[in-house]
């Protein structure tokens, strides 16, 4: 009651002292420090906008510029198609075909006046050729042409081109009228009528002429039109009105030794924008005279220079300016009012500020003395503590958490040395969690409290908690359950419900449900799992079993940090007809060993009378009590594979050799009596015997009865199995044979 008393006592004089006016040094210079935060403020935000703006501008102008680009690109290509197909036109026309078919001085002039009818009336049509098939020029349009020859590789024989096809070139300069002129030709191959070469025409094309048709409707001179080569050579664009330093201004010069930054850009994309210190480029990759044959690229390029974008924007800048002034006038008079109005309501309103966020509001807050004492709490701080709110008044912080003093000393240790503190603390027991924030503020220099805020985080806890579980059980097998350490269920899934036919019930002990194979070795399942993480075992179905198949189980254990299991999960599976083998360990006559289902498949293929004189035996090949004992389903699967390669040696042709289950072989052995079958048993036996292998492997011979079916074979030569078994000092058994009784040595036949 007296802390609280002289808390609120000694914040009375500095709530009064703020009331009064009064412009101290830190007070002006703290206002002046403002009104220049505002000024460099509004003069980066006016200058960020201009140049957003300006940039905006170039954005602009380079999506629309790489639209005409676009349509440039498109018109040129549909241009250079129609160039394909008028060279075609002229190379089928008949005056040609007149000259070609019978040759004369009076034909000749006739195609000429034609010729030069295209050229004066065709601007891009710089002019004709015609060549011998043998690549030879007959006569040109013009003396220019005479000194250029066909390319050797578009002779016949060599080039697979011809018919109508028509083959486009590079491009190249030529000299006309003392200026370069950059031009393309096109070649036609004129065919007699047996297909073989009768000449060549080509048609000299201008590239500058043939761009000057289109780039009129889409360009100005303060937007260049440059067209490019692969290896960045201007031929077309040049003689700029203003062209940039940087930039190639006459035909052939190389891009790339005059702006290697900007043709690294084109040269490493088919089209983009490229933004300069001084200018905004945008390019295009296009294919003008793309054969078959060869791959042709070119660049469309153009550009636009920043100071052209910066007076287009002259005027929004000018009013950007005004407007920041304005802004700039209205802000220090703001910051003056709104000033001189915190200084005389700062205690108060901080007063009332921290008290409606405190207990107006859904959120869970205390506030305490720098002792920890509870000087007020809301009513959902008290539902999250489980207290009723007016027991909570006046109670020490410690008390209420049940913290240790330990664990509170180094709670308060934090806090004054970095003023804030987080947490999670368990109330009760371990369902019910607080996610604690702890903020240490101050009054005055010599006046401290703390603002607490509690979160309800027990939900969020059991829902993990849930989670947790739930993952632990989807990373098991197909069937899969989840216990605890003792073995009680806590969940499992639809398919271990369903194989175990528990229909929803749960609430069962798992070493009873698998039954006594298992339980019989508990202790030592728990211990294999503690050291190795792991279980793996078969179990057989019982008397009042839920399954009614040989099951393989797998457990594996969840460990606490001490080591302890917290958790097993166990993993289901029915047992295979044979166990997997490893083809490094087996050799190749391990594809002698069958199936069940193809040994009965060959039993019923097999003609009675070679029935009648078989033999059936059953070899059990588990020693007592091993499988059990280890726990360990691939020792026993080893030992198989070591057993099936030490019978296939010596088996046999005719003799069958299958798998009937894990740790049982099965050998079908026609043409045999019970006499040849007991001997080939003993002989078996000694063959393991002398590799080690017929440690605890017990025999049981069986003799086909007319009429029977493999599963009824099977069940008599398991009748001589279990006297074997049940013997002790014999390990060798028959049962249902054509023959009584036979001694040989040490074992004995019934």
């Amino acid at each position: 009651m007296f802390k609280r008393k002289n808390t609120i006592s000694s914040a009375i004089p500095l709530i009064a002292s703020v009331q009064d006016i009064h412009w101290s040094r830190t007070h002006i210079l703290s206002l002046a420090s403002q009104i220049i935060l505002l000024i460099i403020g509004l003069f980066i935000a006016t200058n960020m906008i201009i140049n957003m703006g300006e940039r905006r501008l170039q954005e602009d102008w380079a999506g629309q510029r790489y639209s005409e680009l676009q349509t440039v690109a498109s018109l040129a290509s549909d241009k250079m198609s129609f160039l394909q197909f008028r060279t075609q036109t002229f190379a089928n026309g008949e005056l040609l075909r007149q000259y070609l078919s019978s040759p004369s001085e009076e034909q000749k002039q006739k195609l000429f006046q034609s010729w030069d009818s295209l050229t004066k009336h065709i601007p891009e049509l710089l002019g004709l050729a015609l060549y011998d098939p043998q690549g030879k020029l007959k006569f040109a349009t013009s003396s220019n042409f005479e000194g250029l020859t066909l390319p050797p590789k578009l002779l016949k024989g060599r080039s697979a081109m011809g018919g109508g096809e028509i083959f486009s070139s590079d491009m190249a300069f030529i000299p006309i009228d003392g200026k370069l002129e950059p031009y393309i030709f096109q070649l036609a191959w004129l065919e007699n009528p047996d297909q073989s070469i009768n000449g060549y025409l080509v048609t000299y094309n201008s590239v500058t002429r043939l761009l000057d048709t289109i780039k009129p409707a889409f360009f100005n001179p303060n937007s260049p039109l440059l067209l490019l080569d692969h290896q960045s050579f201007l031929y077309a664009g040049a003689n700029q009105s203003n062209p940039l330093t940087n930039m190639p201004d006459t035909l052939g010069a190389s891009l790339k030794q005059t702006h290697p930054e900007l043709w690294q850009s084109m040269a490493m994309n088919n089209f983009g924008q490229y933004h300069s210190k001084n200018s905004t480029f945008v390019y295009l990759k296009v294919e003008l005279t793309g054969q078959n044959e060869t791959k042709r690229e070119y660049f469309f390029l153009s550009y636009i220079r920043h100071q052209d974008i910066a007076t287009r924007f002259e005027q929004w800048t000018i009013v950007l300016v005004i407007a920041s002034i304005f802004i700039a006038l209205l802000g220090v008079g703001l910051i003056v009012f709104r000033y001189r109005y915190l200084m005389e309501r700062k205690a108060r309103h901080n007063s009332i500020r921290l008290s409606n966020g405190l207990f107006n509001t859904e959120l869970s807050y205390a506030i305490t003395n720098d002792s920890g004492r509870i000087l007020g709490i809301n009513e959902s701080a008290a539902n999250s503590l489980h207290y009723q709110l007016k027991t909570l008044t006046d109670r020490s912080l410690q008390r209420v958490l049940n913290l240790t003093d330990d664990k509170f000393n180094e709670i308060t240790n934090i806090l004054y040395e970095k003023q804030c503190w987080s947490g999670c603390i368990g109330l009760d027991d371990d369902n019910h969690q607080i996610n604690i924030h702890i903020h240490r503020e101050s009054l005055s220099p010599s006046e401290h409290y703390w603002i607490v805020v509690f979160n309800d985080i027990s939900e969020l806890v059991a829902s993990r908690q849930l989670a947790f579980l739930n993952q632990l059980l989807s990373d098991g097998a197909i069937a899969a359950a989840l216990t605890d350490a003792q073995g009680k269920m806590i969940s499992c899934n639809h398919c271990f419900d369903g194989l175990m036919k528990l229909h929803g019930d749960h609430q069962l002990d798992i070493v009873a449900l698998l039954g006594h194979e298992i339980s019989n070795v508990w202790g030592n399942i728990l211990t294999q799992v503690t050291l190795q993480g792991e279980w793996q075992g078969q179990v057989s179905p019982f008397e009042e079993s839920r399954f009614n198949k040989n099951l393989k189980v797998t457990i594996n254990g969840h460990l606490s940090l001490e080591g302890d299991i917290e958790y097993l999960i166990f993993t289901v599976e029915t047992n295979a007809p044979a166990p997997m083998h490893s083809p490094a360990i087996m050799s190749s006559k391990s594809n002698m060993v069958m199936r069940m289902v193809d040994l009965e498949n060959h039993f019923n293929n097999t003609s009675e009378n070679i029935k009648f004189s078989s033999s059936l035996m059953v070899m059990d090949i588990n020693p007592e009590g091993i499988f059990n004992n280890m726990g360990d389903i691939s020792q026993l699967e080893k030992r198989q594979q070591d057993i099936e390669t030490q019978l296939l040696i010596d088996l046999p042709p005719s003799y069958q050799l299958a798998h009937l289950q894990l740790g049982k072989l099965v050998l079908f052995l026609p043409k045999t009596d019970a006499t040849h079958t007991h001997l080939f048993a003993i002989k078996t036996l000694q063959n393991l015997a002398s590799h080690q292998l017929d440690e605890g492997i017990n025999i049981g011979i069986a003799g086909y009865l007319e009429k029977q079916s493999l599963e009824q074979y099977l069940a008599n030569a398991d009748v001589a199995l279990k006297r074997a078994k049940q013997s002790g000092d014999q390990n060798i058994c028959q049962a249902f044979t054509r023959t009584s009784t036979f001694d040989f040595g040490n074992t004995s036949m019934y």
